[in-house]
């Protein structure tokens, strides 16, 4: 448990530095790459493009894995079904990233650092979250 822990800790801090270093703790940076008609900022870009090359080596690699190293199964979504509370938390996970310049993974890390804007939007996809299991129950 202890070392599954300290993996888990130490992925993190990679990740927040990743994101320190892309500049995805500023919500300007992001409100800048949405703003295609001013001055448009593509540094969010290559932050995705990164993303999506690490995940896809990552989904390579574990189709020729038995188990991860530090657990006993891979926990993957078995869901394939796009329905209407997918489709709207979607749209409102959009909406929200658009108006803040923030998702959750930026928004803790910068909130470390002092941003009351990250608590409000926290505060806010907490609420939300709570919102839908009152709702829709897992």
């Amino acid at each position: 448990m202890a070392i599954r822990t300290l993996v888990a800790f130490l992925c993190g801090l990679v990740f927040s530095f990743g994101l320190i270093l892309g500049g995805m703790l500023n919500p300007a940076t992001v409100l800048g790459f949405l703003n295609l008609a001013g001055h448009w900022n593509p540094s969010l870009l290559f932050v995705l493009g990164g993303a999506v090359c690490l995940t896809f080596c990552g989904v390579r690699l574990q189709r020729h894995l038995s188990r991860p190293v530090f657990e006993t199964t891979f926990q993957l979504p078995t869901a394939r079904q796009i329905d209407w509370p997918l489709m709207a938390g979607s749209c409102l996970f959009g909406l929200g990233w658009g108006l803040a310049g923030f998702c959750p993974g930026p928004a803790v890390a910068s909130l470390l650092m002092g941003h009351w804007q990250s608590l409000v939007f926290l505060l806010g996809l907490i609420g939300g979250m709570k919102a839908f299991a009152l709702w829709k129950p897992i």
